[in-house]
């Protein structure tokens, strides 16, 4: 269990000195004991009131993190457990609308139990004013960061942090939907942990209350950045408006060494040699800074096969989503998809690196949707308003390499090649021995001088 700091305690360790300042609370006339007549109700929100100084059980208010503005939800779990109400709802449903009039970041710091039992269902109803809420910020293409406290269950997980862009939970923090006291006795309670959302794509980070700070502080600089944030008609709010003047993510530079390969077959060889650069490698000489979304929020991450983030490019923000050169997985096709969305709804141009020998094809990848997978990425790319920048840095394996490339707008690099099929593959089908692979790969003109007169790419990136 992680240290349980109050809502205040918190807003001082991450935002910067000075700057918190509370937003006004609206104020709700009700019955005595609540809505229900709940026998004692009063009295309970007296006590707590008393031990933590609070009214509620979230504090809202505005603040500077690192430099970057933003509107700060912070939950007081010492209040009636971080619970939710009616009032809770009222305070949560006028931040966000002051974000929007401001077109500043939301950040939920969460630490609740669930709703208020003491108001049944008019609270547990509050979390349909906080998704609408919600979704109403996310249409006007201002980012949402939620950071998972202890503990973070129940509509305040399946909304405020589950439905976040971006989900940093801190280390040793209970996480689940379920919270302790209503989950099976049987049940493992290693799975209800801020590292297992990690580990099953649904938190992008797990990090420890001392740097939260600076990593908050470098996602709102990143995610404020793009031009729906800074450029955008606040009066507009639609996704086209978005679009329109956004300079594409500039094609990185090779790294590799040499010249042009002679052959289809040196090509191949070339791409798939141990030693070249891979994705850290260009991702470490693109971008000043970066930090990386994590997970398909559908229980997998493929951390081995696709990176993805947002980073810092010539003072601008650039998403990425970067093959490494292994075999990609479903979970890695669909945190692509996902970060290309999110960069398009927020006005970010995106640049990914196709370099894999195709997409995973054994019996696990079928079970987890490899071809719809793969599908949500061609759509998120066919679909993008933002300039998509693609640079073949290794092997582009079929379609799934393909799903990543910019139609019009992909390059390649020397020792890199794109192929319907691998040539052995290819050979394989034809009937051909394998001593006609290295004449099928020729055939198949797989050169990045071939894929420029072929057009399929643009041109061949130098050092």
């Amino acid at each position: 269990m992680s240290e349980r700091r109050s809502a205040r305690e918190l807003l001082a360790l991450v935002t910067d000195a000075g700057s918190f300042r509370e937003l006004p609370v609206p104020r709700r006339e009700s019955a005595p004991d609540g809505p229900l007549a709940w026998q004692g109700y009063d009295a309970s929100r007296a006590r707590a009131a008393g031990r933590t100084g609070e009214e509620e059980s979230v504090v809202c208010g505005t603040a500077e993190v690192d430099g970057s503005p933003a509107v700060l939800l912070a939950f007081e779990f010492g209040f009636l457990g971080g619970s939710l109400g009616e009032r809770t709802g009222d305070r949560l449903e006028a931040a966000y609308a002051h974000a929007r009039e401001h077109r500043l970041p939301v950040v939920p710091l969460i630490a609740t139990g669930g709703s208020r039992m003491q108001e049944g269902m008019l609270a547990l109803s509050q979390l349909q004013r906080v998704a609408r809420q919600s979704a109403l910020t996310r249409e006007a293409g201002l980012p949402q960061i939620a950071v998972l406290r202890d503990p973070t269950t129940g509509g305040g997980w399946a909304t405020l942090g589950a439905g976040a862009d971006v989900v940093l939970a801190l280390s040793g923090a209970q996480v689940g939907f379920a919270g302790s006291r209503v989950r099976p006795p049987d049940a493992d309670p290693a799975a209800y942990t801020a590292q297992a959302q990690l580990a099953a794509g649904s938190a992008d980070a797990v990090v420890r209350p001392e740097e939260l700070k600076p990593v908050l502080g470098l996602w709102l600089r990143l995610l404020s950045r793009g031009a729906a944030g800074a450029d955008a008609d606040p009066g507009a709010g639609g996704d086209g408006a978005r679009a329109a003047g956004i300079a594409p993510a500039p094609v990185p530079a090779a790294l590799g060494g040499g010249g042009l390969p002679r052959t289809g077959w040196e090509a191949v060889l070339r791409a798939r040699a141990a030693g070249r650069p891979r994705a850290g490698a260009y991702l470490d000489a693109y971008f000043s800074a970066r930090a990386a979304l994590v997970g398909d929020r559908c229980g997998g991450t493929d951390e081995d096969g696709m990176l993805c983030g947002f980073g810092e490019r010539d003072g601008r923000t650039v998403a990425y989503a970067a093959q490494t050169g292994a075999a990609t997985r479903p979970a890695g096709y669909r945190t692509a998809a996902r970060l290309i969305r999110l960069a398009d709804r927020l006005g970010v141009p995106v640049l990914t690196l196709v370099d894999t020998p195709g997409a995973a094809n054994d019996a696990e990848a079928e079970r987890q949707g490899a071809g719809a997978a793969i599908a949500e990425v061609f759509g998120a790319v066919a679909a993008a308003r933002v300039p998509v920048t693609t640079l073949v840095v290794g092997e582009g394996g079929s379609g799934g390499a393909l799903a990543l490339a910019a139609p019009g707008n992909t390059w390649a690099v020397p020792d890199s090649y794109f192929s319907v099929i691998a040539p052995e593959l290819a050979a394989a089908i034809l009937k051909r021995p394998p001593e006609e692979v290295e004449a099928t790969a020729g055939q198949l003109r797989i050169r990045p001088q071939d894929l420029v007169e072929l057009g399929v790419v643009r041109g061949i990136s130098g050092p």
